[in-house]
């Protein structure tokens, strides 16, 4: 068979497809619509590695070395820079105070002029913030005149909230407290290289990918088969006038291939469209800007051959097992009933890949890339094999009914194969769900863990900065709305003996409601001193805290105690108490204070922390807090506490597949919703027909209705089995016990169900519209 007889063939089904009038142009608009769906998304797919780098690389260029331990001096090329982070409801915001030395201090990337003393320039998503309604509480934090905005270059994405607001006597604010530097330059440089992925988290991010990716295929691969119906007509009629099976079939699957390529050129139109959009849309607190999403040449040309190229062979494939004569297309009579046994080998064959890699997750080894991407496609492709099989075995066995659940049933002993494929996607997309859930649920325990924070007795902590009026800075938090108890503890550290100490001792001051805290006591009142015993990281009570001991400050407090050491006499009255976990979880040892018995001198050297418990039912709370904060020291920032930390990088792939998911839900209705209508308008002459003899409506409905339910109830059920088969050999990859996470389970098919449903809804109204007697007419 020549090149030149397979291009004359596949050209004349281009020629077909778009030559047949209004008929052909709905078929091929149908086909490139459920092509370009899938297409936009694989581009998308195709430029999250580009958007990725693009972001590390901008988070990079404004890296301002706060973190950094080397100091330079003061030059006319230095510029002082303080962290004034903050929270606004659930969103970070990103601040810097800045403050130049010289004429030749370096700006921040996207800032064209150093904001001046009470002014700031600011991101534009954080000016419109400011601007709402909704951003009445962070105005009153943010107390600058807005004098600018922040340019794309400074920003990591096109929602994040920043700013940078200008500043006086800075310098001095570097001695406390507050996180900042003075730098010469933006960026760096010396990262270091970065730290090796734990294999468990690379076998998450492949077996993401691949779940991702695999209902796009096979949404591609069932859209080119659209009109599958009046096609059989058309490839009927080229037998008649003399084309042979083998030519019939070149013509069909010219017919896809011009279908392919318009939906190249619809996804190209979408991903766009799409690309400019996402510059206004925000998921799960990420945001890109258009100019990230960049597909890399060489996987954009690879979709773009990929997609025209399956076209055609799955139409070749489709049609091999399908007798086209001159008179009709055998399809239509009772098919031979489906084999079972190759359809086995897909689901097996993964499995034997992924196999040899049991147990190597605890071990420190690595997953072979190309084993596991393999495995996962060929469990995932099974679901598309073995769906057919189900659904023809189960529908063949259905037994009689209602005139409407008789109308389905045969209508899908008779074409179980259309049904199925309709299905295929969201039943792929359902078992990787499951999967993948099930593998998170598993290795979850690794990467997050409960915190140390008693959450149940603080929710929020800031520390006072050194020097200032402690009990007017309580009193302010006191007053703060939604704020119900403030627990104050001032820590100081004493040694045995003058000058470098062999030992020392953690003391704390507080009042009594606030050491009972930290501690058990007997009794207590203003001026009494306790020494405890016995806690985890206490090692020195027993012969520091003896009654008549003097202890001395520690070295490091000599410059807040004018390069003087101060003394101070353990009491005769000391009493015993029993340690206790602090709200922060750390069991506090050494001598216990109450203001009363504390030296003035002594008290100027401690540092005061805050524990603030918060009212649930004032839902702004916590950012009254942070306003407070913000008027007494733009530079503290109140921690607020969660129940569970996670891994960074964890985090970001449960991020990242929370943000991909949203994606293929979207293409996933939007491709059956498709679908669907294709179907309706394929039957559209017999619907009418069954009106026109009296059917109702509401049966005819019905059976629709039931034509969707049993193949989806079918493919769920499988994808179910499915998912939690490849969720078991997963978590054996990973040395994990096989927990089956029911909750996920049902959750993931509820989902794949509610989709269905909504599309189903969807198509209630064209199906109204198709069910008149006019849809008889023939011109």
């Amino acid at each position: 068979m020549s090149a030149a007889q397979w291009g004359r063939d596949l050209s004349m089904g281009v020629r077909f497809a778009f030559a047949g009038g209004r008929e052909g142009w709905i078929r091929a608009l149908l086909t490139a619509v459920g092509v370009g769906l899938g297409v936009a998304l694989l581009l998308l797919t195709t430029a999250i590695p580009n958007a990725l780098a693009e972001r590390d690389r901008r988070e990079e260029a404004r890296s301002d070395h706060t973190f950094s331990q080397q100091k330079i001096p003061k030059a006319d090329n230095t510029l002082i820079i303080l962290d004034a982070d903050t929270t606004f409801r659930d969103s970070d915001v990103r601040g810097r105070l800045l403050e130049a030395e010289g004429p030749r201090a370096p700006l921040p990337p996207g800032v064209a002029e150093f904001p001046a003393a009470g002014e700031m320039v600011v991101s534009p998503a954080l000016k419109e913030l400011l601007a709402s309604d909704d951003g009445k509480l962070l105005r009153e934090r943010l107390d600058y005149r807005i004098a600018g905005t922040i340019g794309e270059q400074g920003l990591v994405g096109s929602q994040e909230l920043a700013y940078f607001a200008g500043g006086k006597g800075l310098a001095k604010q570097l001695e406390g407290l507050a996180s900042g530097a003075r730098i010469d330059s933006f960026g760096n440089d010396d990262l270091g290289s970065p730290d090796p992925w734990d294999p468990v988290l690379l076998l998450l991010v492949l077996v993401v990918f691949v779940v991702l990716l695999m209902p796009v295929a096979v949404f591609i691969a069932a859209a080119v088969r659209f009109g599958g119906e009046r096609r059989d007509r058309r490839l009927a009629a080229l037998r008649l006038v003399g084309s042979d099976g083998r030519m019939t079939r070149r013509i069909a699957a010219g017919e896809a291939l011009a279908g392919s390529v318009l939906g190249l050129v619809l996804g190209t139109g979408f991903f766009l469209l799409g690309r400019e959009l996402a510059a206004s849309a925000e998921v799960f607190h990420v945001s890109v800007f258009p100019s990230y999403l960049n597909p890399s040449p060489v996987l954009a040309v690879l979709v773009a051959l990929a997609v025209p190229a399956a076209a055609v062979l799955v139409t070749i494939l489709a049609l091999r097992g399908v007798v086209i004569e001159p008179l009709g297309v055998v399809r239509t009579a009772k098919p031979s009933r489906r084999r079972l046994w190759w359809r086995l080998l897909l689901p097996l064959g993964g499995i034997a890949l992924l196999y040899p890699m049991i147990g190597q997750g605890d071990d420190g080894g690595n997953f072979n890339q190309y084993l596991v991407v393999g495995g996962v496609m060929l469990l995932l492709v099974g679901v598309t094999a073995l769906l057919p099989w189900v659904v023809e075995t189960v529908v063949a066995r259905l037994g009689s009914g209602g005139i409407a659940w008789q109308l389905a049933v045969r209508r899908l002993q008779l074409s179980s194969g259309a049904a199925a494929r309709m299905v295929n996607g969201i039943a792929v997309a359902v078992a990787g769900a499951i999967a993948l859930q099930m593998l998170f649920a598993g290795v979850e325990g690794n990467y997050t863990r409960a915190s140390q924070y008693d959450v149940s007795r603080a929710q929020m902590s800031v520390n006072v900065p050194d020097g200032s009026d402690t009990s007017a800075i309580i009193g302010k938090y006191r007053d703060t709305e939604g704020v119900r108890k403030v627990t104050a503890l001032s820590d100081a550290y004493l040694g045995d003996r003058r000058g470098e100490a062999d030992a020392d001792i953690q003391i704390t001051v507080a009042d009594c409601a606030a050491l009972r805290e930290v501690a058990t006591l007997p009794s207590c009142r203003d001026g009494d001193v306790f020494a405890v015993k016995g806690s985890e990281y206490d090692s020195e009570s027993d012969h520091l805290a003896k009654p008549g001991a003097t202890l001395w400050t520690h070295p490091d407090d000599t410059t807040r105690s004018g390069d003087r050491p101060v003394s101070w006499t353990v009491p005769q009255g000391i009493r015993q108490a029993q340690p206790r976990e602090d709200p922060t979880g750390y069991e506090r040892g050494g001598v216990l204070i109450t203001p009363g018995a504390l030296p003035e001198k002594l008290a100027a050297l401690t540092s005061t922390s805050l524990f603030l418990s918060l009212d649930p039912s004032v839902r702004d709370a916590a950012d009254h807090v942070r306003n407070t904060a913000a008027r007494l020291d733009p530079a503290v920032q109140p921690m607020t506490w969660r129940s569970f930390e996670s891994n960074d990088r964890y985090a970001t792939i449960r991020t990242g597949l929370s943000v991909g998911s949203a994606c293929v839900l979207a293409l996933i209705g939007a491709s059956l919703l498709v679908s669907q209508l294709e179907q309706l308008r394929e039957r559209r002459k017999l619907l009418s027909s069954l009106v026109a003899f009296g059917t109702r409506r509401r049966t005819l409905s019905l059976s629709v209705l039931w034509q969707t339910a049993i193949p989806i109830g079918l493919g769920l059920l499988l994808a179910a089995t499915v998912g939690i088969a490849l969720g078991a050999v997963l978590l054996r990859m990973t040395n994990t016990s096989v927990r089956v996470d029911w909750p996920s389970v049902l959750s993931m098919t509820g989902i794949g169900a509610g989709v269905v449903l909504v599309v189903t809804l969807l198509s209630l109204p064209p199906l109204l519209r198709l069910m008149r007697p006019d849809g008889l007419r023939t011109e």
